[in-house]
């Protein structure tokens, strides 16, 4: 009998998270967001207190100078789009359905798709840690300090982090335009919407304008600038066309 409760409790927790793995229901992946946020945010205030550390006395050496820059440019890329993001949206995915009368969001399994690129490219920019060529840039990546002569090749992970988790955002930003346009309850008209639907449109609008340009744009560029396939940002190149 004890035997019995054990393996029904044991395939109930593989039941579970295989649940989670394989949801595409918008309250769930509310939950995938705020718990993996949440980790995030935990990474970041280890990294912001390591930084306070080394800010505490003058001429204190407890990071050096490297250390010091990687631990400040993941801080503030973990904090912006690791964090902040994924918590906004599950707040999104939670409320947003439910106050408009929706079943779900417009495309359930675009929903899913867009937070595991934002779970993968979080994981990606932080295995650097492991591979030690961690991004010491700066969180904005502007070049030419981004450049790999300043920076190393570590801002490869930052790059191809962000191009996934910033196509994660961008799918999530048109998934939700497209479910307050389209999934409204019948009578509620874009008058009668509740103030955080309104938010979130134009919030989703803003992405939606933002993000391309962003992850097709510097990104790429500067991802391959940092695997030296061009020179965009080089100074090499400015020098040349002199």
């Amino acid at each position: 009998m004890a035997t019995i409760s054990v393996t029904a409790r044991q395939a109930k927790k593989k039941s579970l998270l295989w649940d989670y793995l394989t949801t595409v229901d918008h309250k769930k992946i509310a939950h995938l967001y705020f718990w993996t946020g949440l980790v995030y945010f935990l990474i970041g205030g280890l990294e912001a207190l390591l930084i306070r550390t080394q800010l505490a006395t003058s001429l204190n050496t407890f990071l050096d100078g490297r250390t010091y820059n990687e631990i400040l440019s993941m801080h503030g890329t973990t904090m912006i789009f690791f964090v902040a993001m994924p918590l906004l949206f599950a707040l999104m995915n939670a409320v947003v359905p439910l106050q408009i009368g929706a079943r779900d969001l417009a495309f359930p399994f675009v929903n899913a798709l867009s937070y595991w690129l934002y779970f993968f490219g979080a994981l990606l920019t932080h295995i650097s840690f492991l591979t030690g060529d961690v991004p010491q840039g700066g969180w904005t990546g502007y070049f030419p300090l981004a450049h790999p002569d300043f920076s190393g090749y570590g801002m490869s992970y930052y790059a191809i982090g962000l191009q996934l988790s910033g196509l994660g955002t961008l799918l999530t930003g048109i998934n939700f335009v497209a479910t307050i346009i389209n999934l409204r309850a019948p009578g509620m008209t874009y008058m009668r919407m509740p103030l955080f639907v309104w938010t979130t449109l134009i919030a989703s609008i803003l992405i939606m304008f933002a993000f391309p340009p962003l992850t097709s744009g510097s990104i790429s560029f500067g991802f391959s600038d940092t695997r030296r396939c061009t020179s965009s940002f080089s100074r090499r190149s400015a020098s040349s066309r002199k």
